[in-house]
């Protein structure tokens, strides 16, 4: 092989390797596997919460924990579709009266910023939430 030859070989060598990193990289802001965190305030208090979530395909898995009381409980109906677009359900149960927490949001990298909807005594409300990945 001549020194030319051995040149372009290396320059599309290197192409192909930082190609696959680039899509490897790609990859992980797509998949919502891991640990993510919160803060909310509540009547003054700050409320944090832990989500632990495990991708498979399209299908969410995973807990949510507030340190505020310990509870920890199973999300639900996870998944995460086009666009990085995620929801899961939470139910929960406040002074003998269980309610359904819906999230939504989307993927972007270590952040998922989307909104909660939750219906207490008829009246549905409504907060934005934002998470990051690794707090």
């Amino acid at each position: 092989m001549t020194r030319r030859m051995l040149g372009w070989a290396l320059v599309l060598a290197l192409g192909v390797a930082f190609s696959g990193l680039t899509t490897a990289a790609r990859a992980a802001d797509k998949n919502a596997s891991g640990t993510w965190s919160w803060t909310i305030n509540r009547n003054g208090e700050d409320i944090k919460t832990t989500l632990t979530l495990k991708q498979d395909g399209a299908k969410l898995t995973g807990k949510i924990k507030r340190a505020s009381d310990g509870t920890e409980t199973e999300i639900k109906e996870g998944k995460i579709g086009k666009d990085n677009e995620l929801s899961f359900t939470v139910e929960r149960e406040r002074d003998g009266n269980k309610f359904v927490i819906k999230y939504s949001g989307k993927l972007d990298g270590n952040t998922i910023k989307g909104k909660t909807v939750m219906t207490i005594q008829g009246q549905e409300r409504s907060r934005d939430w934002e998470a990051k990945r690794g707090d």
